[in-house]
């Protein structure tokens, strides 16, 4: 009997780290690094599909784009305040965790929406105390997006 548990403590030993690094190396490939959207991995907020609200952001951005100047400056919002309404819908339909993560997945894919960042997340964290009726309860969802304005939209909005 004890040498038959001498011989499954060695055989573990063995197997144990090759096992963990073998899951781990498994793990670290299906992360995208590189930021690519087209993986099959999503972040914490994403709905059944993907990110429905963070698609119609850039929908609506490229729609800017191409849209004749004269006609851009007088329909069409700005891209940070199209993003606004889907962010604060979202917030409305699901939790300001997951508005959080379509702000952060839309700054990381678009660069140029970076200087909004803060100002986006400040009034996210206004919304969700509206929303919850405590400051509290809103500060539960808080994250270090864009150096932590939701938080500061929070406390502002006290």
């Amino acid at each position: 009997m004890n040498q038959a548990a001498r011989r499954f403590g060695r055989t573990l030993a063995l197997v144990l780290p090759v096992v963990l690094v073998l899951s781990g190396t498994l793990a670290v490939a299906n992360v995208p690094w590189s930021g690519a959207t087209d993986t099959t991995v999503l972040p914490a907020g994403a709905g059944e599909y993907g990110l429905p609200a963070a698609e119609a952001a850039s929908k609506e951005a490229r729609a800017a784009e191409a849209a004749p100047e004269a006609e851009a400056v007088d329909a069409a919002p700005a891209p940070e305040e199209a993003l606004l309404e889907l962010l604060l819908d979202e917030l409305r339909r699901t939790d300001p965790g997951a508005a959080l993560t379509t702000l952060q997945w839309e700054v990381e894919r678009n660069p140029a929406l970076a200087e909004h960042c803060p100002s986006l997340a400040r009034e996210l964290g206004r919304a969700a105390v509206v929303k919850y009726g405590s400051a509290e309860l809103a500060h539960r969802h808080a994250r270090p997006v864009c150096d932590t304005s939701f938080a500061i939209g929070v406390t502002e909005e006290r």
